[in-house]
């Protein structure tokens, strides 16, 4: 009873303070801080003391008001007495308290700071009491991480980290990790507090990590210091190159501790990964670790221990060294691209293995390469891995083996380009189509499903990538998906319903509203019964978010005849959007309580406070808020929710929204769209969160283009000007302090904001052009600021970008502001950065398309600065391919538009001899439509002397198409065919 009414007290004052101790009479105030300070010198229960205190940090943490005064100075007091107090007890009760708060000293804190250092140090000496040394070491690394940005405090403080190591050490050996948890979160948040000691904190954490004697998880916890510091300060960690190389081990040794299961084969329930594992641990260590440090120290170290493993006669290993192919493949994509043919066939013996669980690990590696490499391993190996897929997709004695197979098939369909999965079309039907009829027949007398889920999916991947190709295949598959939906209605069917629901959904658009429409009554109406059972469906069914997909898919398909459905529709969604999730504030000790709830998920705010959230159903509110079709639901309710994931799925349902309202008419569309732009504006001027605030941005100018000129009326034209202003001065004013702390890095959030200034002005010059030119100039200073030398190549990036937008929408005007962009674009076509590269060579080939006469000088100029770059031996790597590409389009540009700038003669070879682009797609299309004017024209030059440069032009166009440089609906292909029809027909002639 008396814990109890400690837990409640405490909770009382963390969730209510203000509404309950103001409210107390002072008496009873100081009746309760002095009360709090006696029992815990009375107290002989140390868990109670422990409550107690939790209450006294609590209360403490209130009673610091905003100019960081302590209206409570008897408990410092309190604590000095009591470090230095003969009673364990009540020093272990001053560290506890300072460990819940290390704020307490509020604006005394530096008037204190030698006594607190003093504290900390002489307590993680007390070698006869190692509950105090654990408390004072948790109590510093506390104390670190509270004052993660004072830089000075933290060098002051960096000769405690020695003993924070030690006690580290001997708690982990007490069975006792939470000095351990400390360090992980130092190496998260204060990393460069570490870096006096990171020799003996990474030799501390391999250690521990290697002692099989210490628990699973302080294993794996000794091990996630190291790999946080890969992400957090890879820059220190690449200099200890040798604790990495000893790491790299560890984690391999993890994942091969797995347990054998008989019944593992043919389990019809996918179980959710054991994250306590060592196994799911150490594969999750190894994928941070590649991503984090780079392919370029990762894949050497690695490599040979995977081929070892491979060749283990142990499936153990085996299955660990594919499933280490796969956590890699991210971190490691260049490196790995070099040697993938040799990878993928080693990879694809694996699916002939003996053990089903390397074969399920081979499919898994064929998978995560498939979406990691795409579109290039679709590319490079479409007939090998798509044939060995099918072929272990009818392993029928191991159905999670089958199901994993027709997942990595779902992986590979989904990024191949429609051309090359057009030719295995019939052979991937055909096995599709078995392995339905099968499973279904083993669903029906069995009750197994797990097959028969995945192979659903394929079948709705396969279709969404073929679209009308699929046609031929359309009646083959909907009768039995149709029997599906309307007959699988058991709970432990609901997942399979769900994604026969999103297949036929899927095959629908695909195959189009003609072929669809044989079927769309009897689908409609298997939708509408499960919409009208809505209600009975729990918040967490996957149906929900299958089904409000669908309908979206339905509208698209339908068109206005959907118009019919939308009062059955409107309800559910309504409910699903508004599902309210559970939220709480714990602390740490509570959250232990609840961590292993189902569905809790937390986020640390610090003074061992965190707040937890309940995550059932928030995955289907977020797709319910970005199938939204009315307005109130998608602003009103959703843009200013405390759930980012809701925030930023309202954000993106915002252009959908007006799609929507366009059915209903123009006057629907602009009623909704003032009301939607005023709550967008406000939105971008409010939103803490830059990853929200990016895609509320976004979402705005993708509306802009939507609505076009006249969307803004002058009030918003005025709020907007003043919120642009503000996020420029702000991120200009982050970079400054960070040059102040010697911080050198880009931050990317200012960065990703900054990209999103660039996408509404995009958006408003291409819709307003130069007429909005007065606005902008409010701007300019600050957009001028942006392309300075000596900015970061981010800012100059983005700054030649608006730029180029105002030179492309704006011209002749644009040429008022030539003074302050001209010099810097031209210099930046030569620049270190491919970014600027490329941002200041496609200004050059809008200066030479829309500029006017005005811009002809600077575009013979800016001529021979782009051949320089187009000719340099590195031009076409990875990293420079875009601009380079950029540079060769401007040349195109500044020979149609500005041919008395240039001898085209004399640059067109060079022109051919460049051709043709493959990377930036828009570029290319431009690139080609010049090319066939100049054969259209019969221009002499490059069809050279009676026509002897065909082949290379005919090259130039298979080519393009070989690598998909046009998209096939794009007017330019039926240019490129004709050019090639008329060829043919002359040489008949």
């Amino acid at each position: 009873a008396r814990q109890m009414a400690a837990v409640l007290l405490r909770r009382l004052l963390s969730s209510a303070f203000e509404e309950v101790y103001p409210a107390l009479s002072p008496d009873d105030q100081t009746s309760i801080k002095s009360g709090l300070l006696l029992i815990i010198q009375l107290e002989t229960q140390s868990s109670m003391r422990k409550k107690i205190c939790d209450i006294v940090a609590e209360l403490a943490r209130n009673l610091i008001d905003e100019d960081g005064n302590n209206q409570w100075p008897e408990v410092l007091k309190f604590l000095f007495d009591s470090v230095s107090s003969q009673n364990v007890g009540l020093r272990e009760a001053a560290l506890h308290i300072f460990w819940n708060f290390p704020g307490v000293f509020g604006n005394q804190q530096q008037h204190y700071l030698e006594v607190i250092k003093r504290m900390l140090v002489q307590c993680m000496q007390d070698q006869e009491h190692p509950s105090i040394k654990t408390l004072s070491a948790r109590a510093a690394a506390a104390f670190v991480l509270a004052n993660e940005h004072n830089l000075p405090l933290l060098k002051h403080f960096a000769d405690l980290l020695p003993g924070i190591l030690q006690a580290v050490n001997d708690s982990c050996y007490q069975n006792d990790d939470s000095v351990l948890k400390s360090l992980v979160e130092i190496a998260d948040s204060v990393p460069k507090y570490l870096r006096p000691q990171l020799e003996p904190t990474l030799q501390l954490s391999l250690k521990l990590c290697a002692d099989a004697s210490l628990s699973n998880m302080q294993r794996q916890l000794a091990l996630e210091v190291i790999v946080t510091l890969s992400e957090t300060a890879a820059a220190m960690l690449r200099r200890h190159t040798n604790i990495v190389a000893q790491a790299i081990p560890q984690m391999l040794a993890m994942m091969v501790d797995l347990e054998e299961d008989e019944d593992w084969a043919n389990a019809d329930e996918l179980e959710d990964d054991d994250f306590d594992s060592n196994a799911v641990a150490g594969e999750s260590a190894l994928d941070r670790m590649a991503c984090g440090l780079g392919g370029k120290l990762v894949l050497p170290m690695i490599k040979e221990h995977i081929m070892q493993m491979l060749q283990n006669p142990d499936w153990k290993y085996r299955h660990a060294g594919l499933m280490a192919l796969s956590a890699i493949g991210e971190g490691c994509h260049q490196q790995m691209e070099g040697i993938l043919n040799e990878i993928v066939n080693f990879v694809l013996l694996f699916l002939q293995d003996p053990h089903p669980r390397v074969r399920y690990a081979a499919c898994n590696a064929i998978g995560q390469m498939a979406t990691d490499f795409a579109p290039g391993f679709q590319k490079k190996f479409h007939e090998k891995a798509s044939t060995a897929l099918l072929q272990t997709m009818e392993d029928q004695g191991n159905q999670r083996v089958q199901a994993h197979a027709a997942a990595a098939l779902i992986n590979f369909t989904e990024d191949c380009p429609k051309s090359l999965l057009i030719p295995y079309l019939d052979n991937l039907v055909k096995h599709l189509h078995s392995t339905m009829v099968i499973k279904l027949q083993e669903l029906i007398q069995k009750g197994t499903k797990l097959v028969l889920e995945q192979v659903v999916t394929s079948i709705a991947s396969v279709a969404d990538t073929a679209e009308e190709k699929f046609v031929p295949y359309y009646d083959l598959f909907m009768p039995s998906l149709k029997h599906i939906v309307e007959n699988a209605v058991q709970k432990e069917l609901r997942l399979l319903r769900g994604k026969t629901i999103e297949c036929i959904s899927l095959i629908g658009l695909a195959v189009g509203k003609e072929k669809f429409m044989q079927d769309a009554s009897d689908v409609m109406q298997l939708l509408l019964k499960t919409q009208t059972d809505f209600s009975d469906l729990e918040d967490d069914d996957p149906q929900i978010s299958y089904m409000i997909s669908a309908w979206a898919r339905m509208c698209k398909i339908l068109g206005k005849e959907f118009q019919q459905y939308l009062p059955v529709v409107m309800g559910p969604l309504m409910k699903t959007a508004s599902i309210k999730p559970e939220v709480a504030l714990l602390d740490t000790q509570d959250m232990e309580n609840m961590s292993d709830d189902d569905g809790w998920e937390f986020v640390n705010l610090g003074d061992q406070q965190s707040f937890g959230i309940k995550t059932a159903g928030l995955e289907e509110k977020a797709t319910a808020c970005q199938m939204l079709v009315t307005l109130y639901v998608g602003l009103n309710c959703f843009i200013s929710l405390i759930m980012k994931r809701v925030r930023v799925a309202a954000a993106e349902s915002m252009p959908l929204l007006l799609e929507c309202a366009r059915v209903r008419g123009p006057e629907y569309l602009t009623q909704m769209w003032h009301f939607m732009c005023d709550a967008l504006i406000k939105a971008i001027g409010t939103e803490p969160d830059s990853d929200v605030l990016s895609e509320i941005m976004h979402s705005f100018a993708k509306c802009i283009d939507v609505m076009g000129d006249g969307c803004l009326n002058n009030e918003h034209f005025e709020e907007l000007g003043g919120i642009l202003k503000g996020k420029l001065e702000e991120h200009f004013k982050n970079q400054e302090l960070r040059q102040v702390v010697s911080f050198s890095y880009q931050d990317d959030n200012d960065v990703y904001v900054l990209t999103k200034v660039s996408d509404i002005l995009h958006s408003i010059f291409s819709s307003y052009k130069e007429k909005v030119l007065p606005w902008f100039e409010r701007l300019l200073p600050l957009i001028v600021n942006l392309i300075c030398p000596h900015r970061p190549w981010p800012d100059r990036q983005w700054g030649l970008c608006i730029f180029d937008d105002i030179v492309e929408h704006c011209s002749p005007s644009s040429f008022k502001y030539a003074e302050y962009f001209l010099r810097p674009m031209l210099q930046s076509i030569c620049d270190n950065s491919p970014e600027v590269r490329q941002a200041a060579a496609y200004g050059v080939g809008v200066m030479a398309q829309f500029g006017g006469d005005s811009y002809r000088p600077f575009c013979t100029e800016a001529l021979p600065l782009l051949v320089r770059v187009i000719q340099s031996p590195d031009a076409k790597t990875k990293e420079n391919v875009n601009a380079t590409e950029n540079c060769i389009s401007a040349v195109g540009k500044i020979m149609k538009f500005k041919p008395d700038c240039v001898n085209v003669e004399e640059v067109l070879p060079h022109w051919l001899s460049w051709l043709p682009l493959h990377e930036d797609k828009e570029e290319a299309v431009y690139t080609f439509n010049y090319l066939c004017d100049l054969i259209e024209s019969n221009n002499p030059v490059v069809l050279g002397p009676n026509n002897s440069n065909l082949p290379r032009i005919f090259g130039i166009i298979a080519d393009g198409e070989i690598h998909e440089a046009i998209k096939h609906e794009d007017p330019c292909i039926k240019r490129l065919a004709n050019v090639v029809r008329q060829v043919q027909v002359s040489k008949c002639l």
